[in-house]
């Protein structure tokens, strides 16, 4: 008996750890984030206010509305969309932050039944 509860006993630390989550110091801010495309690894940088965000990437600018739902998840909507797949409403949700970056996940808003639901990550660092 001793074994076993000296064996499980990690897993009560284990289940009490939360990440930690400070959204509110993410809501604004200027924010850089590396993507890649064709396996070169890139860097942009955006600029969030409170229903605003501005993508500068590829010396190209892209706006969206942002709603925010909560703290940590908000919902963005491109201004002025040049293809249809655009018009789309991304809802993303910040996961952990730390004292200059967040882990965000993003997806589609609203589920499309013909596609299978993908679900993107990546990690901003605030930088202003």
């Amino acid at each position: 008996m001793r074994k076993a509860f000296l064996l499980l006993s990690p897993l009560l630390f284990i289940n009490c750890y939360q990440a930690e989550r400070n959204c509110s110091d993410f809501k604004t801010g200027t924010f850089e984030f590396t993507y890649t495309i064709d396996g070169i690894e890139k860097t942009g940088t955006f600029v969030r206010t409170n229903d605003l965000n501005i993508d500068y990437y590829e010396n190209k600018i892209d706006s969206a509305t942002i709603r925010w739902i909560n703290d940590c998840e908000f919902i963005q909507k491109k201004i002025n969309p040049k293809r249809k797949n655009e018009e789309k409403a991304i809802h993303m949700k910040i996961l952990t932050t730390s004292d200059d970056s967040y882990t965000f996940e993003y997806q589609l808003a609203v589920k499309d039944a013909y596609k299978k639901k993908r679900v993107e990550k990546g990690t901003a660092k605030k930088i202003k």
